[in-house]
C-alpha cells in the first residue's frame, strides 16, 4: 500500500476549502493508512486562513502551511513538494474544480511513471485565458520539448523523484520543469482525461496578470535551466527501483 502527500493551494477560497479538504480526506481514507494533507494558505484575505485552522483543529491530520503573503502559485506547490513526506505525491487548487475522486483508480502507481490529468473542455474559461493555455502548450512543446496536454492540472509524482530533481523555478512554469526533467530521465508521462467542474464560488486566479507576468519571465530561465541540467546529468538517469 502505497502512502500519500496532497496539497490544497488554497487564496480566498473561504467558501470551497472545506468540502474540498474533506473530500479528499475520505478519497485518501480509501486508498491507504498512511497519507498527509496541505492546506497551503496563500496571503488569503477572506477568511480562508481561519477556516483552514478550523479544519485542523477537528482533522489532525490535515495540516495549514501559511505564507503569510501572496506568493503566487509557484511557490505553493513548491511548498508541498519540499513539505511532503511520503511516496506519491500530488497537489490541485482549492476551489471545487478538480474532482479528488479521480485519484481511486490510482491507489498504486509504477516507480517509473507519473500521472498527468487533462481537463477536455475549459468551456468556463474567458478567451484570454484560453489563449494562454494554448500559448503554454506551444512553448513547452518549442522551448523544451515536452509536449503534453495540459501541464497546470493535478499530477501525481513519485517525491523520491522530485527531491532528486534540483528544480531551479518559482513560478508556475516549475511543472514544466518537472515534466521535462522526469522525461528526461525517462519516465513515462500517463495522461488521464479529468472532469472540470464549474466554479462556485470566488474568481479564477491563474491568469492574473502578475502570475502571467512571471511565467513569462521565467520561460527564458526554464531553457538555461534545462540545458544547465542535461549538460550537468548527462546520460544520468534516475533509480528504477
Amino acid at each position: 500500500m502505497q502512502s500519500w502527500s496532497v496539497g490544497i493551494l488554497c487564496y480566498n477560497e473561504v467558501e470551497t476549502i472545506e468540502p474540498v479538504v474533506l473530500q479528499l480526506r475520505d478519497v485518501l481514507r480509501k486508498m491507504t493508512d498512511t497519507y498527509e494533507i496541505f492546506i497551503v494558505n496563500d496571503g488569503s484575505t477572506d477568511g480562508s486562513l481561519e477556516k483552514a485552522h478550523s479544519i485542523h483543529s477537528r482533522y489532525p491530520d490535515i495540516k495549514v502551511v501559511d505564507h503569510g503573503i501572496n506568493k503566487g502559485i509557484g511557490m505553493g506547490l513548491r511548498s508541498v513538494y519540499e513539505n511532503a513526506r511520503y511516496e506519491n505525491v500530488s497537489v490541485f487548487s482549492g476551489d471545487g474544480q478538480f474532482d479528488s475522486t479521480e485519484f481511486l483508480p490510482f491507489p498504486e502507481v509504477d516507480r517509473n511513471n507519473f500521472v498527468s490529468f487533462y481537463r477536455r473542455e475549459n468551456t468556463t474559461y474567458s478567451l484570454f485565458r484560453n489563449i494562454l493555455s494554448l500559448l503554454n502548450k506551444k512553448l513547452n512543446k518549442a522551448f523544451i520539448g515536452i509536449d503534453v496536454k495540459d501541464v497546470n492540472w493535478a499530477k501525481i509524482y513519485k517525491k523520491a523523484d522530485i527531491d532528486r530533481l534540483d528544480l531551479q523555478l518559482t513560478s508556475s512554469l516549475v511543472e514544466s520543469e518537472i515534466f521535462a526533467k522526469l522525461i528526461y530521465h525517462g519516465r513515462k508521462m500517463i495522461e488521464v482525461e479529468s472532469k472540470y467542474l464549474p466554479r462556485t464560488h470566488g474568481e479564477s486566479k491563474g491568469a492574473s496578470s502578475a502570475i502571467v507576468k512571471k511565467a513569462i519571465n521565467d520561460i527564458g530561465k526554464l531553457v538555461k535551466v534545462m540545458r544547465a541540467y542535461k549538460k550537468k546529468n548527462k546520460r544520468n538517469k534516475l533509480e528504477t527501483n
